[in-house]
């Protein structure tokens, strides 16, 4: 079975007794950009590593392109498959250039130098992600947000079909924010990211999974997703919800957190 992609079916995930994810299906659709919203401990960041492979599910399984990822060799899931994490560093004294080229490690044999289609592709990968002219600084001299953008290119030096994202967008300002964003958008490649800013979700993603607890809770085109009463029901925050754009999407402003309401019991 061929032309899949990544899928997960009935994916359920348990640590300590609690329940990370439970019989969570997700089906990104080759060459766009799926966000991954919720809000914390709903089970972003889990959802990724198991679709990464780095994590196991309990019960459920993950595909790509038909394929059972467990059994899959990890030089191939490699090859397919690059994931930019929160949070990233290294003990290592490196330079930009270094770090990205880490990226070219599933495409070459142990030891082997890297080849001038290797170089090619870091160069690419720095240039489409503004850094080309900190190739030689070095990594512990970047501040968080060029880490970010750093670690993000060693992915795109990978040369993946399918990209996974957690948060890359946390230490970034606005424009490198937006200007992330556009780049994913525009490279073709099927993407899933979480995100906590749902008026850049609605900016730029394609389609949307929301998770709450573990569970989808919705899941569609960010028109049809984000509405006040899932933000009020998901997120404990009322919002007004508009459309001002073309193309029907929505833009978000929080009115502040939804009352609780106590009904008092008469005394007895």
């Amino acid at each position: 079975m061929t032309g899949q992609g990544l899928r997960a079916e009935g994916v359920s995930r348990t640590a300590g007794g609690a329940v990370l994810l439970d019989g969570v299906g997700l089906a990104p659709r080759p060459g766009e950009v799926t966000g991954l919203l919720g809000p914390n401990g709903s089970g972003k960041s889990t959802l990724l590593r198991i679709l990464a492979g780095v994590l196991a599910p309990d019960a459920g399984v993950v595909t790509l392109d038909g394929d059972p990822l467990a059994g899959l060799p990890r030089g191939a899931v490699a090859r397919r498959l690059a994931t930019v994490e929160q949070h990233a560093d290294t003990q290592v004294d490196l330079t930009v250039s270094e770090v990205v080229r880490l990226g070219r490690v599933p495409h070459r044999r142990a030891w082997a130098p890297a080849s001038a289609g290797d170089e090619t592709a870091v160069r690419s990968a720095l240039a489409r992600t503004g850094l080309a002219d900190r190739a030689d600084r070095a990594w512990r001299t970047l501040s968080g947000g060029e880490r970010q953008r750093v670690q993000i290119a060693r992915a795109l030096a990978q040369e993946p079909r399918e990209l996974l994202l957690d948060e890359p967008t946390n230490h970034l300002d606005i424009q490198h924010q937006l200007d992330l964003l556009a780049l994913l958008g525009g490279l073709g490649l099927t993407s899933v990211i979480a995100l906590h800013d749902l008026n850049l979700a609605a900016m730029y993603c394609d389609h949307l999974v929301v998770l709450r607890a573990g569970r989808v809770v919705a899941s569609g085109p960010p028109a049809q997703v984000l509405t006040k009463e899932l933000i009020a029901e998901v997120y404990g925050v009322r919002a007004d919800v508009s459309r001002p754009d073309p193309d029907g999407r929505p833009h978000i402003r929080f009115l502040g957190p939804v009352a609780t309401v106590v009904s008092a019991r008469p005394s007895s």
